[in-house]
């Protein structure tokens, strides 16, 4: 399951994200937040991490209006590997050699086109489970 959360500037792209993920059939939990009223993003960042890191979600999808502060948030949480991604390349990369386990994307500089590329990149990419991403990954986790 995944788990989806964003602030006010990243509703907008994160309804065009739900309704891909409901075409797919793809089951998520939402965080939040759920309307244009200004909210503080580390707030939903940290409901993601925790959904993440608890067990209850496997991954998750951040927006913000740049997607910056919300993965800074989100990488507070021990155990969270978000990657800011504004391209498919880096979804991928960041799937099979960081093996993060969020999608950040910033709403006011990414379109839905791109955006839903980058999401379908980033869900359907393994972790390449090679030993120098494993070692590289314990480096980050210690």
């Amino acid at each position: 399951m995944l788990a989806l959360g964003c602030d006010h500037g990243g509703l907008p792209l994160m309804a065009e994200v739900i309704k891909y993920l409901e075409e797919k059939n793809i089951p998520f939990k939402n965080f939040g937040t759920f309307s244009e009223e200004s909210v503080d993003y580390p707030k939903f960042a940290k409901l993601v991490a925790h959904a993440i890191v608890e067990g209850e979600c496997e991954k998750g999808i951040l927006i913000c209006g740049t997607g910056i502060g919300i993965s800074i948030a989100a990488n507070k949480v021990k155990g969270i590997r978000a990657a800011l991604c504004g391209d498919v390349f880096s979804a991928k990369a960041t799937r099979e050699h960081n093996d993060a386990n969020i999608l950040a994307m910033g709403a006011r500089v990414t379109g839905p086109g791109l955006a839903l590329e980058i999401v379908k990149a980033f869900l359907e990419t393994p972790f390449s489970n090679d030993e120098r991403h494993i070692r590289r990954i314990n480096q980050i986790e210690d």
